[in-house]
Order: structure tokens, then C-alpha cells, then sequence
């Protein structure tokens, strides 16, 4: 990780970590850079919260500054910025969004012209450029200052594009969505219903200041209620930018990325598309899915956490499926991302051609207890390394044995230290988590 960009782009507290300079400064980087031999075409994206638009704006003033062409999508998901990239020859993608952060957040992903996030060295030179005291990139003059061109087509293209994938109709299926007041409020609803869906949809209006705010992939209670209630075959939740899903089944089962990953990897083997029968899957991912994958014969590799790390692996090695827990799923045939409407078409795809409701596709799937503590701390790297820390980890390891397992890891984008324990019950869950929490606490590395 760089000073300012994370696993997920630049983020943080808008006008306090991330303000307009910044953004500014990026859209004059990434110009000059992608400008040096033609003119440069940049498409940008945005979710819904109220500093989305200074964002773009800024971003704006400093990509045709620099020379370059600045196409805006508007309202849309991650994804969609990805799709449009590759697919209509532009130069690099800008999708500004803090994903499922609070609406006070944001950030800024690039996504290089092959639809992927931009490589390290690039992000490395606009880190450079940003904390230079003197602007020296060159400014464009006459005709060769950029403009804005409204490029709204390319969110209705990738829309279809979406449709074009589904291999039955919805018709009759109860669906509910959670568009989290985010991205997939401009995408969502109008893919289930041109493909027949009786569609119900929840937290659709979004103000700039609701997004994420009880509801959508971080607050999916909500919309395990709603499915229960309203007699619906399944539900789905979005994140704020839409690269995540999440599901309810229908009796109100929570499916996260695990779920999913294993729901669509089984069936993905049946039909001969699960490429070198394997799963690419996170340190993060739930023992009893590796497990339940060790039953089926199909394969898995774990990589950290992070859907770049993941979709890296992917590429290297030509999987076709990976995931994340948190509900980001990478499938390579049809996109270069994670995006959620479509692995949420693809659990439709399952159900629909199994002829079955997905909570008895899953009943050989048992998930393990999970108990994750985020402990704000001082220093990642000085909390992770406390000689205290490691020894409790080692005692906790040894004593788990192969019915459970501990993992201290680092967030990508946030002061916080991830403690995550599995195992056969929740008390030993519990336990151990708070065994590490306490001498993180007592040790003076935690933030009170």
C-alpha cells in the first residue's frame, strides 16, 4: 500500500483525508499520462453521496487541464465503469466511491484500460505528483484543452449487456433488492424487470447522504425481514458502488461470499466451467466452505484479502471463479471485477435451472462459528508483531487444532486490526477473539 492509495483505491473522509486538490491532482496525472501520444478519453463513474459530484467535478477540471477527454457515466456502479472501459476503447476508467463505507467517505479507483484495477506503479507516480510542492506537468492550451462528454449510453449498454446474460426468464420469481441508496439503484430494478421478475425493491432513493446507512450488504438484517414478510423466493443486497452481493434465501438464510462461492462452484463443475477445478478464495473465507469443497473434490486457493489479490490469482492461473466473503465475486468469463447484479444473476441462473430453492442447494455447506473484531489501533504494523500478541496466537492456534483456526490481520484501508477466530462453538469464538483484544488494549495499541 502507498500514502494514499489502499487494496481499493484512495479513500477516506471527504475534504479531510481525500479533498478536491487531491482530486485534482489525480484527474492532471492520469491525463498527461495516458495524453502523452493522442489524445487521452477517460470515462468516470459515481455512487450517490453529496461530495460524489465536487468529486467529479474536480476530477474533471483536472483531466481536460492536463489535455485529456472526460466521459461521464454519472450515477453508476464500479462494474459498469470496468465494463465500459474495455469494451469501448477507453484509456482508463476513474469510479468515485467509498464502496461501503458511510456517506461522509469517498474515494477515487482507477481501473487501467483492461477493465482491471490500475497497476501499483502508476498509483506509485501519482502519489509523487501529488505530494510535489510545484505543479510541472504541463497544462493544455487552444484546442488541445479536453471537454466533457456526456456518455450516460455506455451505463445503458453495460445494462444490457447484463440482460444479455441471464439463460431464463424471471418470470413469476419474488425478488427482493436492496439497492443500499447506492449505485444499483440506477441499474438494478430495471434488469429484473425486463427479465420478468416480480421485482420488490427496498432503500431505492437515494439523497446523498443514505447511502449505506442501515441497509444494503453491511446491514443485510434488514433485508432478511423484508424476504421473510413479503413471501419472497430470495433477496439481494448491494454495497454502495454495487461490486458486492449478498443474499437471503427463502427462509431468511444469510448467503455471503462463501455461500455463494460454493453454490456457484458446484454447479459451475457440473457443467464443465469451473476452469482447473478450483475456487480462488480469501485467508478470510469460512473453514467449513473449504471443507464442504474438500467433500465435493473441487479445488481452492487462498490468497489475502483484498478482490485485486484475488482476481490476480485469477488471471495468473486462469481460474474462472474467486471471491471474497464480503460478497465481492469475481466471474472471469463475463467481467473483470466483482460486480453484485451480476453474481446475483448468476445465483438465479442456478436456482432457475436446478428447479430448486437455493436454501436446499446449501444444506451440504456447514459454516463454521465466526467471531471478527476490528480493534482501531495506533499502529497496524506494532500492534500485529507485539511479542504478547504472537504468543497468545500461537497458544490460540495450537489449541484450536483442526476444528478451528485465528487470524490477525491488517485492514487495507482503514487504522484497524482484524481479529477473526472460527470454531466448533461460539464461546470458544469469543473467547479467543477477546484473549488477543485484551492484550491489544493493555499492551497500549488500541485507540479508545
Amino acid at each position: 500500500m502507498g500514502k494514499y492509495f489502499g487494496t481499493d483505491g484512495f479513500r477516506g473522509e471527504a475534504n479531510v483525508d481525500l479533498n478536491v486538490t487531491h482530486a485534482y491532482k489525480v484527474g492532471r496525472f492520469l491525463g498527461y499520462y495516458y495524453g502523452k501520444e493522442h489524445k487521452a478519453k477517460i470515462v468516470i463513474g459515481k455512487d450517490t453521496r453529496r461530495s460524489s459530484y465536487m468529486f467529479e467535478y474536480s476530477l474533471v477540471a483536472g483531466l481536460t487541464a492536463s489535455g485529456a477527454d472526460a466521459y461521464l457515466l454519472h450515477v453508476t456502479s464500479t462494474p459498469s465503469v470496468s465494463y465500459v472501459v474495455r469494451s469501448e476503447d477507453f484509456d482508463c476508467g476513474i469510479m468515485i466511491s467509498a464502496s461501503h463505507n458511510p456517506y461522509y467517505d469517498n474515494g477515487i479507483k482507477v481501473i487501467n484500460g483492461n477493465g482491471y484495477k490500475l497497476e501499483s506503479e502508476i498509483e506509485d507516480m501519482i502519489e509523487e505528483y501529488i505530494d510535489k510542492e510545484v505543479d510541472d506537468l504541463p497544462l493544455a492550451t487552444k484546442e488541445n484543452i479536453g471537454r466533457t462528454v456526456d456518455h450516460a449510453i455506455g451505463r445503458h449498454r453495460y445494462i444490457g449487456y447484463l440482460m444479455s446474460l441471464a439463460t431464463r426468464s424471471f418470470k413469476d420469481v419474488k425478488v427482493g433488492l436492496d439497492c443500499a441508496n447506492g449505485s444499483a439503484s440506477t441499474i438494478a430494478k430495471g434488469v429484473f424487470d425486463a427479465l420478468g421478475a416480480r421485482t420488490y425493491t427496498v432503500n431505492n432513493e437515494p439523497d446523498g447522504t443514505n447511502i449505506n446507512t442501515n441497509c444494503g450488504s453491511t446491514h443485510i438484517e434488514n433485508l432478511q425481514k423484508y424476504v421473510l414478510e413479503n413471501g419472497l423466493d430470495i433477496g439481494f443486497a448491494y454495497d454502495g458502488d454495487a461490486d458486492r452481493c449478498l443474499a437471503v434465501d427463502d427462509k431468511g438464510g444469510i448467503m455471503d461470499g462463501d455461500k455463494i462461492l460454493y453454490l456457484c462452484g458446484k454447479y459451475m463443475k457440473e457443467r464443465d466451467e469451473l476452469s482447473n477445478n478450483t475456487i480462488v478464495a480469501t485467508v478470510m473465507s469460512n473453514l467449513g466452505l473449504f471443507k464442504a469443497l474438500d467433500n465435493d473434490g473441487i479445488r481452492y486457493e487462498k490468497t489475502t484479502v483484498g478482490d485485486k489479490y484475488v482476481n490476480e490469482c485469477m488471471i495468473q492461473n486462469g481460474y474462472a471463479l474467486g471471491g471474497e466473503q464480503s460478497g465481492h465475486i469475481i466471474f472471469r468469463k463475463h467481467a473483470t471485477t466483482g460486480d453484485g447484479v451480476l453474481t446475483s444473476l448468476k445465483i438465479m441462473e442456478v436456482m432457475l435451472e436446478k428447479k430448486a430453492k437455493v436454501s436446499e442447494l446449501l444444506k451440504d455447506l456447514v459454516i463454521y462459528p465466526q467471531l471478527l473484531v476490528n480493534v482501531k489501533v495506533k499502529s497496524k504494523k506494532d500492534a500485529k508483531t507485539d511479542p504478547d500478541v504472537l504468543k497468545a496466537v500461537e497458544e490460540i492456534t495450537a489449541m484450536l487444532g483442526d476444528d478451528g483456526r485465528i487470524l490477525v490481520r491488517e485492514s487495507g484501508t482503514e487504522p484497524v486490526l482484524r481479529v477473526m477466530v472460527e470454531a466448533k462453538d461460539d464461546e470458544t469464538c469469543k473467547n479467543s477473539v477477546y484473549k488477543v483484544v485484551d492484550i491489544l488494549k493493555a499492551n497500549g495499541h488500541a485507540v479508545e
